[in-house]
């Protein structure tokens, strides 16, 4: 390609990973894809946008797998029936859906691993989650992941997908989940869009594909744009070649379709143009229209039809076949599937679509709907496209598919249906509702400004106090996950005043209020929460904290198995710092959700915290994957991930990463605002301190969880800090400031402090008093409950030996060096090996060996996935569980094996019930 070699050669060189490119149009994107996709040595899988289907769930995915259909069958029951379900294959479809759908190549039985849409011919049938909700997003996503690697091990895979900016955003994410996720197998993904940041959004979300590898195709320079209209069949000479150089301004499609029509006239056509200069685009379309008046009256009449809608082909291939000898389009598709109309660039199709007068335009649209009365989504729009006032009709019929792509989990659609029902409803009230209907599904997307936007539409509408109220609710939600912490909490506030929104506004302030930290906000919904059981642990874990606890089993047991609830549940026992129950709640809650549910947006860092107190170190790393994932454009959100991680990073001893996670978290948000996140990531920063053994940075952020006066910063996460604060204070000279705020903690948890509580309060005093710190020592070290906590124990052997030692008592400080040691290599805390090893040294014992446990020498997500495997789960079964293939999986086994001294699965259950954690 002219002037693209440079991006030739990335597109060709693409075998494992992704590439997007972008730029204008006629940039050559879609020629680089072709080129790409004519040269790859394997199966290629194409998805192309189209602007009429950019409102239907998963017609992306259905594109993508129609010619793989017949590989499904490898996929385990429960994901086959997902992803053919998403894209609306009826059980007798899928019955016979067998390995003759397969390319011509692909002859033999598909291989077994170890281990929201509409489609052309179908109406979208529902997935069966198992809970009767919308479709697992990640059950979908680890199919897609699972189906493409699986075909990667018998042939090189190349997806390529184009126009990303049309392609339903139900397919685009699952696309991108399956991309990020591609390991060094031979599978890649190539995709193009005008641009990731505007054009390629719709609605207000994030793509999904941000934060990928991205080639931008700039304007051609001059030497590039004068050899491309030399290698034109009429290349232009004189003015006229100056004037197409100057209009083209660099894009190679302007360039060769205005050097086509300059020599179609036979002239310099140029030279007897009007003389006003235009921008490249207006040109274009006025170009590309002109092509249109040789074209015979029928031709037109049937472009018309296929530019509103390109699956309109049917029964008009005749009609069509003049404008595809004329370049125009091509037909492609056929059998099953249907044939569809590919325009040779977008901007043909805009100049066919807006060339004809906005009349027959509605009628085009009105035709179309009346063929399409089996399916009503497709209908709905083509009504809505051509209604010329509002219709009640329409805007039901939008309601409708709005409803149908919700349960399938198509929220962007939804809401977008629902936003377009709104404008053609005849009443003022139907137009509020739906509004408000609208703001209810757009939460579901974390896009807080289009949530506000259509409840601000709504609220100009109505005075309808119950649609004022849920309309708060729903901006309230939406705000809770962003930084503007008080607004949600007024907002909730007020949605609160409705009695039948009062327990779901309430909850929703209780969570708002946690991540503000902001006392009078907790106060305030704290006294509107009479009885109900989350919002009092959410507001005050520290008051009555043995009733509640008491309440969880109970709670566990009402929740039925409905996994959004048993997170929140899970969520409440750690805050009450029950982690064992925590931990045991969301494993529950995780499985049961990865089998059909949905996970509650914003509340994954609250497992991944419980995972890292408890010792699952990698698990929460996973977590803070996850969660960053799915917060994307979402800042509070990221910054708890960022905290998360921060944390597991600086307790394994990878300080320098740890401190770039620690305060990218802190920049991200206002720390006076969203205190929890600031207080965790303060928390993660003072432990890197610790670990590089730089006591003064410690204390220095561990004092800043502390206010001037030592009360907390936040309610519940700065007091686990309090042992560490005296830890760092003795080393610094402090003692005296940090015994003050240890008895002042001490005093405000006096009533009915949690085990975890008196154990650190216990250290922090012995740390503080040493002329008086055995009996602290014994009382923290006797409490049944400190199991739960194995790193903090370890800590509390470390100093107790410590302590023995420079008491002369020698062989009690081995004996709790020795347990501490065994912990720390077990958990992978690297520094605190170091430290104690140092130790046992100083009291005469050379550690051998002075490396960590194997376990911890592999990744956090290989020593999940050891873990797994030690449990007799398949790869199939692992990879579902940590949104991987099964290739990957079993590629990390293999790596994972020599490192552990292993040769068999059946060994790993002894090598982790040495290193797991009591």
């Amino acid at each position: 390609m002219v002037g693209r070699e440079s991006e030739s050669a990335a597109v060709l060189g693409l075998t494992s990973g992704v590439l997007i490119l972008t730029g204008e149009p006629g940039a050559g994107k879609s020629t680089l894809l072709g080129l790409a996709a004519d040269r790859h040595p394997g199966r290629v899988l194409r998805m192309t946008g189209s602007e009429s289907e950019a409102n239907l769930t998963f017609a992306g995915l259905h594109q993508l797998l129609r010619p793989v259909l017949g590989e499904t069958a490898g996929l385990s029951a429960r994901q086959r029936s997902a992803l053919l379900g998403a894209i609306g294959l009826g059980e007798a479809e899928r019955h016979e859906t067998g390995p003759a759908e397969a390319e011509p190549h692909e002859t033999g039985p598909a291989e077994t691993n170890p281990h929201d849409t509409s489609p052309a011919e179908a109406e979208p049938g529902r997935v069966d989650s198992g809970h009767g909700g919308p479709p697992d997003r990640l059950l979908l996503g680890v199919a897609l992941l699972t189906l493409l690697s699986d075909l990667a091990r018998r042939s090189p895979v190349l997806v390529v997908a184009d126009d990303l900016q049309w392609i339903d955003a139900g397919s685009l994410e699952l696309l991108a989940f399956a991309a990020r996720r591609i390991g060094d197998e031979p599978l890649a993904v190539l995709a193009a869009a005008r641009d990731l940041a505007g054009e390629g959004t719709r609605g207000g979300a994030t793509s999904p594909f941000s934060g990928f590898p991205v080639r931008t195709l700039g304007p051609l320079d001059a030497t590039a744009a004068g050899l491309l209209l030399d290698r034109q069949p009429y290349p232009p000479t004189g003015r006229g070649r100056l004037r197409i150089l100057d209009q083209a301004a660099g894009n190679p499609l302007a360039l060769v379709e205005l050097a086509r029509a300059n020599g179609a006239c036979g002239a310099d056509s140029a030279d007897s143009a009007e003389g006003e200069l235009l921008p490249p685009t207006d040109r274009l379309i006025r170009v590309f229209a002109a092509d249109l008046d040789p074209l015979p009256e029928a031709t037109r009449q049937a472009l018309l039809l296929v530019a509103a809608d390109d699956r309109a082909v049917a029964g008009r291939v005749e009609a069509l076949a003049p404008a595809e000898a004329a370049g125009l389009l091509r037909l492609t598709g056929g059998g099953h599937d249907g044939r569809r109309a590919r325009f040779r660039h977008p901007l043909i199709r805009s100049a066919i679509y807006h060339s004809a007068p906005l009349a027959a335009r509605r009628q085009a649209h009105r035709d179309l709907a009346a063929l399409l009365s089996a399916e009503p989504d497709r209908r709905a729009w083509h009504l809505a496209a051509a209604a010329e006032a509002p219709d009640e009709e329409i805007a039901a019929a939008l309601e409708e598919s709005a409803a149908r792509a919700r349960e399938r989990g198509g929220y962007t659609a939804a809401t977008t249906a629902l936003e377009r029902a709104a404008e053609l409803s005849p009443g003022r009230r139907d137009r509020a509702r739906r509004l408000v209907a609208a703001a209810g599904a757009a939460v579901s997307t974390g896009q807080p400004h289009w949530v506000r936007r259509l409840a601000a539409g709504a609220a100009e509408l109505t005075d309808d106090p119950a649609l004022s109220a849920e309309a708060s609710l729903r901006v309230g939600q939406v705000l809770t996950l962003s930084t503007e912490h008080d607004t949600a909490l007024s907002l909730l506030l007020r949605a609160a005043e409705d009695p039948g929104l009062r327990r779901i506004a309430l909850a929703s302030a209780s969570v708002a209020g946690f991540y503000s930290g902001d006392e009078e906000y907790r106060l305030a919904v704290r006294a509107r929460a009479q009885d109900d059981p989350w919002t009092l642990a959410v507001t005050d874990p520290t008051a009555h904290r043995s009733e509640r606890v008491a309440a969880i089993p109970a709670l566990v047991e009402r929740a039925d198995g409905d996994p959004a609830r048993l997170i929140s549940l899970g969520a409440m026992a750690w805050l009450l710092d029950e982690t064992a129950l925590a931990v045991r709640i969301f494993d529950d809650a995780l499985h049961r959700w990865r089998l059909g549910g949905t996970l509650p947006i914003g509340l994954g860092c609250s497992a991944g915290w419980a995972y890292l107190d408890h010792g699952l170190w990698a698990q929460a790393r996973t977590a803070a994957v996850n969660t960053n994932s799915a917060g994307a454009g979402l800042p509070h959100l990221d910054a708890a991930a960022r905290s998360l991680e921060a944390a597991a990073l600086a307790l394994t001893g990878r300080t320098d990463e740890a401190r770039t996670a620690g305060s990218a978290a802190l920049s991200l948000v206002d720390p006076h605002r969203s205190r929890a996140v600031a207080v965790r990531a303060r928390w993660a920063l003072g432990m890197a301190a610790v670990a590089d053994g730089d006591h003064i940075g410690a204390y220095e952020q561990f004092r800043l969880l502390f206010t001037a006066d030592g009360e907390p910063v936040h309610y519940a996460c700065s007091f686990p800090a309090v042992a560490e604060l005296a830890a760092a204070a003795v080393r610094t000279g402090h003692g005296a400031e940090a015994a003050a705020i240890v008895e002042r903690i001490a005093d405000r948890l006096a009533e009915d402090p949690s085990p975890r509580m008196r154990i650190l309060i216990h250290r922090a005093r012995a740390l503080l008093e040493p002329a008086d710190a055995e009996p602290h020592f014994a009382a923290a070290l006797a409490e049944p409950a400190g199991g739960q906590w194995p790193f903090e124990r370890a800590q509390l052997l470390l100093d107790h030996a410590e302590w023995l030692r420079r008491r002369h008592r020698i062989t009690e400080a081995r004996h709790q060096l020795n347990t501490a040691l065994e912990t720390f290599r077990r958990l992978g805390a690297r520094p605190w090996i170091d430290r104690t090893q140092a130790e046992l040294r100083a009291a005469g014992i050379e550690s051998a060996p002075t490396s960590p446990d194997a376990l911890t020498s592999l990744s956090p997500q290989q020593q999940h996935i050891i873990r797994l495997a030690a449990q007799g789960l398949s790869n199939r079964e692992i990879g579902e569980r940590l949104f991987l293939s099964p290739r990957t999986v079993g590629s990390h086994l293999y790596r994972s094996f020599p490192k552990l001294g292993v040769t068999a699965r059946s060994q790993l259950r002894d090598l982790i019930e040495a290193s797991c954690p009591s």
